[in-house]
């Protein structure tokens, strides 16, 4: 009985990770080895930044919103305190955009905070 090597889909599993490697600098890129443990990091890690790129964006959210706050001579904390006693309804990617780019709505806004803490 002849041997069987399984070549053709060992070479397609290699060249599969070869091709997920391409760009990796030096043998990172050129040898299975390497390559293979680079490719598992890289994937592994992009699940993890994935879910910390949405903290981020929160914290970045919260940064703009206290900024925002401070100007009309309010803290962040007390801010959506008033906002939730008010029952306005709106996330913090929406009143941080809000802040940006209508600053009188924003006043608005943080009057209403004001009145529902008051």
């Amino acid at each position: 009985m002849p041997r069987v090597t399984n070549a053709p889909a060992s070479r397609r599993r290699r060249n599969k990770i070869l091709k997920c490697a391409r760009g990796y600098y030096g043998s990172r890129s050129k040898l299975y080895r390497q390559a293979t443990e680079a490719v598992n990091r890289a994937m592994s890690l992009a699940t993890i930044h994935r879910k910390e790129k949405k903290r981020e964006y929160r914290s970045l959210w919260i940064v703009r919103l206290s900024a925002a706050c401070r100007q009309q001579g309010m803290t962040y904390s007390r801010f959506i305190e008033g906002l939730t006693k008010a029952h306005v309804g709106l996330n913090r990617k929406m009143l941080s955009e809000i802040a940006i780019h209508d600053p009188e709505g924003f006043a608005k806004i943080v009057t209403q905070a004001k009145a529902a803490i008051a």
